[in-house]
């Protein structure tokens, strides 16, 4: 007598069959631009300390044109990486309540966005005032 198998539900392109499981790949493979734009900063810190030569070959290393293509690519998968996590924050914080309203979950967004943005012009403002 031979024993009964076991179902094994196929795995093999389980995220292909729904639009939600498909956004949710993207998003987590988008973390990988994080990785890499993460290491490229890492590696201009070690040229950094190896001295003025070596980070001025890494500064124009970056400034190529197949770089300035790569770091635009990686800015928008970053861009949408946290675009997304913006988008979850009213999904995983407690109900946020002014008096006795809820406030509405695009408010949320919305404003933390918009907060996001600020910082950026603010960060990149700095920037441009410090290299005057």
């Amino acid at each position: 007598m031979s024993t009964p198998r076991t179902y094994m539900r196929p795995m093999h392109g389980w995220w292909h069959r729904n639009a939600f499981y498909r956004r949710y790949i993207v998003r987590e493979l988008t973390c990988v631009a994080v990785i890499a734009y993460a290491t490229e900063l890492l590696v201009g810190l070690l040229r950094l300390t190896q001295g003025a030569e070596a980070f001025d070959v890494w500064r124009a290393t970056l400034a190529r044109p197949w770089a300035i293509a790569g770091n635009t690519i990686v800015f928008l998968f970053v861009a949408y990486h946290a675009w997304t996590w913006i988008a979850v924050m009213p999904k995983t914080m407690p109900f946020l309540r002014v008096g006795q309203r809820r406030v509405p979950d695009y408010f949320l967004v919305a404003g933390a966005a918009a907060a996001a943005v600020v910082a950026s012009v603010a960060v990149f403002a700095v920037i441009a005032w410090a290299g005057r």
